[in-house]
This record gives C-alpha cells, sequence and structure tokens, in this order.
C-alpha cells in the first residue's frame, strides 16, 4: 500500500497585485514542512506538482529543507481554479482591495457563491474549465498516483484540488466540498493510503510541523 501526501502550498501574496507568488512566511513554512518531512525520515518515490509558481516555489522549500532533488512531474490539473474570475461572473463590478476585515469577509462571501454557481453549471467564469473538467484534472492525478506508483508520493497544489481529491475520495456534495476548501490551511498536510483500485483518506489539514506555540503566528489560510 502507497502513501499519497497532499500539501497545499505556502502563504501566498493576497491582496497584492500577483497572488501567484509566496509571502516570506510562505517559504519559511515551506521550510518548515521540509525539515519537518526530512526528520520524520520519509522518502518519495515522486514529486508531483501544479504549474503555478506559487506550487514550484513551495516545492523549492520543502526541497531545500529536506535536502530533497526529485525533479517533480508538471501537472496542470493540479493547478487551482480562478478566484477572481469566479467573483466577476457574479459581480462584475470592480471590488476593493480586500484590506479590512469586512472587505476580506465580503471577498469570502462572493467567492463561495461563484463556487457554488460554477459547481451547479449556473455560471461559466471566463478562462476557466466547467467544474467536471476540473474535478476530472484532479481525477487524473490521483488515477496516475495509484496505477504507476507504490510507495510515498509527494503532491503540491491548492486548496480547491487538495478539497476536490478528498471530496472524490469521500464521495462529499459541492458543498461540502467548498468548506472543505475553505479550511485548508497553507503547507497543511494531508494523507491518503492508496493501492491499484483506490484512495483512503488518513489525515486532512494537519501541519505537525507548526504544532506547537513558538509557531502560532505561522499558521495561514490565503
Amino acid at each position: 500500500m502507497g502513501h499519497l501526501y497532499l500539501v497545499r502550498h505556502g502563504q501566498a501574496s493576497f491582496g497584492a497585485a500577483d497572488y501567484d507568488q509566496l509571502s516570506p512566511l510562505g517559504q519559511r513554512q515551506s521550510e518548515r514542512l521540509g525539515e519537518y518531512l526530512a526528520a520524520k525520515g520519509l522518502q518519495f518515490e515522486a514529486v508531483i506538482t501544479g504549474t503555478l509558481k506559487r506550487h514550484a516555489q513551495t516545492w523549492a522549500g520543502i526541497a531545500q529543507g529536506a535536502g530533497l532533488a526529485h525533479e517533480p512531474l508538471a501537472w496542470p490539473g493540479l493547478n487551482e481554479y480562478d478566484s477572481d474570475a469566479l467573483i466577476r461572473a457574479i459581480h462584475p463590478a470592480p471590488l476593493p482591495r480586500p484590506d479590512t476585515p469586512e472587505l476580506y469577509r465580503q471577498y469570502f462571501r462572493l467567492l463561495r457563491d461563484g463556487m457554488t454557481q460554477w459547481m451547479n453549471g449556473v455560471v461559466s467564469p471566463q478562462g476557466m474549465p466547467a467544474y467536471l473538467d476540473f474535478v476530472q484534472g484532479v481525477r487524473g492525478a490521483l488515477d496516475h498516483v495509484r496505477t504507476t506508483h507504490s510507495g510515498n508520493v509527494l503532491i503540491i497544489s491548492s486548496g480547491g484540488p487538495i478539497a476536490t481529491a478528498v471530496g472524490q475520495v469521500l464521495g462529499t456534495t459541492p458543498e461540502a466540498t467548498i468548506e472543505l476548501n475553505m479550511r485548508i490551511r497553507n503547507t497543511a498536510l494531508t494523507e491518503m493510503a492508496f493501492t491499484p483500485k483506490r484512495h483512503a483518506l488518513l489525515t486532512f489539514n494537519t501541519l505537525p510541523h507548526l504544532d506547537d506555540a513558538a509557531s502560532a503566528s505561522w499558521v495561514t489560510y490565503a
């Protein structure tokens, strides 16, 4: 039986002109996770990442912290949905930068609404695949892991694909998948066992590398 470790990227640059860039804290989170994996003695048969910059940067931090030198397989189906396109599909007017608690809550209320309508086929956000195609991209990565590997595999992706992967394994509703998505923390680990036939969820959204009082301020969601 193999083990799949899914990692959400480190803290990105929420509210900046280019979100797809790790913050300095996101880089430190990634390196700390690598140090934890090395201390556990985990070795990986393969590493798979999405193709976004924050995925590659998170892998670079993990690799540095763990002393790993794998050449990751780039898998576009592990890329995140476009949150701005989802919001524009239901709220075309420009939004102010979410730099206050109220604007932050407004942003995520709209994002939840946009995700719900996208999942149910009500809206087709510009530049985004249909929801079923998004799911198939994630499912393809899971199928690749269980049919190609038998040891430890590391996937570095984003909250949406990881929540979708968990939802596919557990058979959750789209609404439950959204709730999973909104709870996933930066560099959190989700672990699955797998055989050639199936995946089984073992843990979800854990932060063992930040599980001490000194690291409390390192726990982030965006």
